[in-house]
């Protein structure tokens, strides 16, 4: 019998063949090593809602025979001539689903000469958990100093299918950025957009809401309450290094954070989260909304002739909080949580897992923009004891941009590894209830070689629990729109001790 029949993208045609074939390789020469595949999808925690883990097989030969099975469940078995994997959606979601907690097998075959070899299981374990359903994230054209081709899509984890959620080309000369959701909620979702055209805004799309915020929001944390978000105001240089597999870098000569009223629509400096002689960026709220994390620095120059500060390379962000009680609208004072002074480095992007048990953060040599340095790791805090390591998942290249999914059970992350530090990618990760993350794995397609051709950048990496709601056309008619009006932040933002005004306004 027959057990199923695979059409490829490249329309060739893989038979699997009848059991009877299992039977030829039994014979087969054992080799003590792991088969090569790419993707490496190897000793790995794998989700059971992911979709089908397609690869290659890179040891040479005429026929290949690929194993997988589990405890329950019927077995996948398939043999082409193609080195290639492709796994059939369904019997590959059953076999998940009915094992687990369980291991997930794979056994290669290979016939090279009339001779076939049998390498050594590939062992994965798959999750209890799933990870969240779908996945939000920015797709970035290899440009240096042009952002046009910019768009933010969201793709569902089980299956192939990418959706445009909104790209920056529908908004002619224009770039689409910074989403962000509360609670991983895809029906509250905040997104930047800036145009030549339609100007700098953030559109809202919460509940029944769609508007266009006429603030210019940086770095944004939703409240978990959805009543209001935090974000921030950058003053963003991008600079040029002579030599470097990274040329590029990027300076904030001025930041601050303000928060935004989605009850009636004003926004505010978050009081002293806004200081004139420091940098404040990466808001990241508590799950219980009592306090706002976020990176701060000191502010080492007194003014700007149009090139980057010398101390660029000095500045190096502690990671603080301040608490906030939502109903009084009030602020207390801010506490240092870790502190550059004492790790030597950089401490950006914090984001706390949703059980509110762990805080995930990366830290470079120096500087605000973790994806353009290569010594950016990932590094995990435990909040109950404020202990923390970096974890063994990171690579020789920059790691950072994640977020968390709602279970607090995987991560994901974006990595220039793979791709000799030139493209980011994202990756997943599985948590345990130890803080410790597993060997990550490149996000699944449908082709194994599709990231070995794809000229873009995939970053941001939002992990949300369900489609976005809203259309792209909706959300291009709001862009396109007269933004709704909102108090503009106006503070004066001069360095003490400076003569001469390097930015007159904060934005």
């Amino acid at each position: 019998i027959l057990l199923a029949l695979v059409v490829t993208a490249s329309a060739a045609v893989w038979v699997i063949l009848p059991a009877r074939r299992s039977r030829d390789v039994e014979g087969a020469a054992k080799v003590a090593s792991l088969p090569r595949i790419h993707p490496d999808y190897s000793e790995i925690v794998l989700p059971p809602n992911i979709a089908p883990m397609n690869f290659e097989v890179c040891e040479p030969g005429s026929r290949f025979l690929v194993r997988i099975s589990s405890e329950n469940g019927d077995p996948i078995e398939i043999d082409t001539r193609w080195s290639t994997i492709s796994i059939p959606a369904g019997s590959w979601q059953s076999l998940l689903q009915a094992n687990r907690g369980g291991d997930l097998r794979i056994d290669v075959y290979v016939e090279a000469a009339g001779q076939w070899r049998r390498y050594e299981t590939i062992v994965n374990r798959i999750a209890e958990a799933d990870i969240s359903p779908y996945l939000a994230y920015r797709r970035i054209g290899p440009v240096h100093n042009r952002w046009t081709n910019v768009g933010v899509y969201q793709r569902e984890m089980s299956t192939y299918r990418e959706s445009v959620v909104l790209d920056g080309t529908m908004l002619e000369t224009g770039c689409v950025n910074c989403h962000s959701f509360a609670n991983n909620d895809p029906g509250k979702m905040l997104i930047g957009i800036r145009s030549s055209r339609f100007g700098s805004a953030a559109i809202l799309a919460a509940d029944d809401r769609l508007e266009k915020i006429g603030a210019k929001f940086g770095y944004t944390a939703w409240h978990p309450s959805g009543r209001l978000a935090a974000y921030s105001i950058n003053d963003v240089w991008q600079f040029f290094h002579s030599a470097g597999t990274e040329v590029r870098d990027v300076i904030d000569v001025d930041s601050a954070l303000a928060y935004c009223r989605f009850d009636d629509g004003s926004t505010k400096l978050v009081p002293r989260a806004a200081d004139k002689t420091r940098l404040e960026s990466y808001p990241a709220w508590s799950p219980d909304g009592q306090y706002l994390y976020y990176c701060s620095a000191p502010i080492l120059w007194t003014e700007s002739d149009g090139m980057p500060p010398a101390q660029y390379a000095d500045v190096k962000y502690d990671l603080v909080r301040i608490r906030y009680d939502i109903d009084a609208d009030r602020w207390g004072e801010p506490e240092t949580v870790l502190s550059s002074q004492k790790t030597g480095l950089s401490i950006l992007q914090p984001r706390i897992s949703p059980d509110g048990r762990f805080l995930l953060f990366c830290m470079c040599r120096y500087g605000c923009f973790p994806v353009y340095q290569p010594t950016s790791d990932l590094y995990m805090m435990d909040l109950t004891t404020s202990d923390y390591s970096r974890l063994e998942i990171n690579s020789e290249f920059s790691e950072s941009w994640h977020s968390w999914s709602s279970n607090s059970r995987w991560i994901a992350f974006s990595s220039r590894r793979g791709s000799g530090g030139f493209f980011t990618r994202c990756y997943l990760s599985f948590v345990d209830q130890d803080g410790r993350a597993h060997k990550p794995f490149v996000l699944p397609q449908d082709d194994p070689q599709f990231y070995d051709s794809l000229l873009e950048t995939i970053s941001v990496p939002e992990l949300i629990d369900g489609p976005i709601p809203v259309s792209a056309q909706a959300l291009l008619d709001v862009a396109r729109s007269e933004p709704v009006l909102v108090d503009a932040i106006t503070g004066a933002s001069k360095p003490a001790g400076s003569s001469v005004p390097w930015q007159t306004l904060r934005e």
